[in-house]
């Protein structure tokens, strides 16, 4: 730990060092018989130049100038991004003919022209900046993010849940588990309309379970929605932490002590020797006097604190995290439905187990994750793919058999027990072969192609079909290395199987952006 101090001189010859006349700060060395260091012997041949003169009229300062202000781009940047979020948002109020879209809307447009209006501010700081202003800007970057996920996220879904109003799935979870918890089974025998349809599998009636237990006596803490951003939420963590960089959570807290040491002061009472030593021949005293000084020391990190991170400050990646958080995609699934969020939470922790050489724990979430919505079942040969190249074929075939084996066992005691219901609402019903048509009717191409009629919609059916080919041959001769590859693959294949399908909202396409931006931003060097 190195020590730079400024004394207050101690008394007799004993404290020996030379102040610094540009800085006042020199090294508090210590010497028994007074004698100048070399540090004294270099500073006096050479000398630092003087400081200029003041400007006429400015009187001389202890603080030195402020630069003018941040560089305007990076903030420029955000406050544009949370504009054009803005009026993405302020679209739904005027278009959508939801009622949660069109609330979420207006409040989300206000939270993100908040967001670009702080992204511009400028914020004080305990602290002077950095040259450029660089932690003006980043703290005005962070905080921006927080303000939009406050105003696109919290807000909304504390209005939504406390009012009961959300999409039409927020129902129907609530709806599964009563089923489930009076008759064993989420899927009526003959559903009288759409609204009595539940198009997933048996797992995601589990977040149900909570508002068919305590029903309305709880209030709003039985809204599924709440439930599946608490999954979401755990499941995201865990994949955060094994997506970092090896070491990079020792790396960022030493990291985050080193900034502390560099803003710290503290004082240190040195004892010196108040007299030389004897002569070679003479015996020395048995007691030598002493005398205390009072030192100011700034503590600097070690050169492994300071320099050994290497990589960057996790603090950039936060600040991305939430901005994604915030977007309006992942925003609006949140507050107005809230019924992908599992998902979405289970693939990115799949991919980062995969990643990490974990087949059976990656496994154990495809399982998990194959057993609330058949659209997570692509994630399997992704994953195994990985696995295949980083930890070996014997890894690879534990994975997937952890997956299809627990998948089965979560699914099959429904398929057993009322195999016809389950596949004509769960398979049949979201692909638009239903008795009534899906709510799920963007202008997606499939779903075009599938207004055609019986011919349109086997060509949809055919072009899905060819799709899934083609990443699966991808995956066979160009097999992922990383996360962020396999990631990329996952979501190209999703993307076009929501494209594709028959029936399809414009929302789905939500999930594949989300695991390419998070396996990203979890996997980004954290450089200083």
């Amino acid at each position: 730990m190195a020590r730079i101090g400024k004394p207050i001189r101690p008394a007799g010859p004993a404290a020996s060092g030379r102040e610094n006349p540009t800085t006042g700060l020199h090294l508090a060395v210590m010497t028994p018989t007074g004698r100048r260091t070399g540090m004294d012997r270099v500073t006096d041949r050479h000398p630092r130049p003087p400081l200029p003169e003041p400007a006429a009229g400015r009187t001389p300062s202890s603080q030195p100038d402020l630069p003018p202000g941040p560089p305007p781009g990076r903030r420029l940047r955000w406050c544009a991004g949370w504009l054009g979020c803005a009026g993405w948002a302020a679209l739904f109020p005027l278009i959508s003919p939801l009622g949660p879209h069109r609330v979420w809307g207006a409040l989300a447009a206000a939270g993100y022209l908040a967001a670009a209006v702080v992204a511009l501010l400028p914020l004080p700081l305990p602290l002077p900046p950095s040259p450029g202003g660089r932690d003006r800007a980043r703290r005005a970057v962070a905080l921006s993010g927080w303000t939009a996920f406050g105003g696109a996220v919290l807000l909304p879904l504390a209005l939504l849940v406390g009012s009961g109003s959300g999409q039409s799935e927020v129902s129907v979870l609530a709806r599964a588990g009563e089923l489930l918890l009076a008759h064993g089974s989420p899927y009526l025998d003959a559903p009288a309309g759409p609204a009595e349809v539940t198009p997933y599998l048996p797992g995601l009636a589990a977040f149900g379970l909570p508002h068919a237990l305590l029903g309305r006596a709880a209030g709003p803490a039985t809204d599924p929605r709440l439930w599946c951003a608490t999954a979401f939420l755990a499941t995201g963590r865990a994949a955060w932490r094994h997506l970092a960089p090896t070491g990079a959570r020792s790396r960022d807290r030493d990291h985050d002590r080193g900034g502390r040491q560099l803003r710290s002061w503290r004082w240190e009472s040195v004892t010196t020797a108040s007299t030389p030593p004897q002569r070679t021949g003479v015996p020395s005293p048995a007691r030598t006097p002493t005398r205390s000084a009072r030192v100011g020391v700034l503590e600097l990190p070690s050169p492994t604190q300071a320099l050994g991170t290497g990589r960057t400050e996790p603090a950039a990646a936060r600040t991305g995290l939430v901005a994604l958080l915030a977007s309006p995609p992942v925003a609006l699934g949140v507050a107005a439905s809230g019924v992908d969020l599992p998902l979405t939470g289970l693939l990115c922790l799949a991919l980062a187990l995969g990643a990490a050489r974990r087949p059976a724990g990656a496994g154990a979430a495809l399982a998990v994750a194959g057993a609330l919505k058949w659209t997570a079942w692509p994630a399997v040969p992704v994953v195994v793919a990985l696995l295949a190249v980083t930890a070996g074929r014997r890894a690879a075939l534990r994975c997937a058999g952890v997956a299809v084996a627990g998948t089965a066992l979560l699914v099959a005691p429904w398929l057993v027990r009322a195999p016809g219901p389950l596949l004509r609402q769960v398979f049949a019903f979201p692909l638009g072969r239903g008795p009534w048509p899906t709510p799920a009717a963007s202008p997606l191409p499939g779903r075009l192609l599938a207004d055609l009629g019986p011919a349109g919609w086997g060509a949809a059916v055919g072009l899905l079909l060819l799709g899934g080919a083609a990443v699966a041959l991808s995956l066979l001769l160009r097999p992922p290395r990383h996360a962020v590859a396999a990631a990329d693959r996952l979501a190209a294949g999703l993307a076009l199987a929501f494209l594709l399908a028959p029936a399809g909202r414009f929302g789905y396409l939500a999930l594949p952006l989300f695991l390419s931006a998070f396996t990203r931003l979890a996997t980004a060097p954290r450089s200083r």
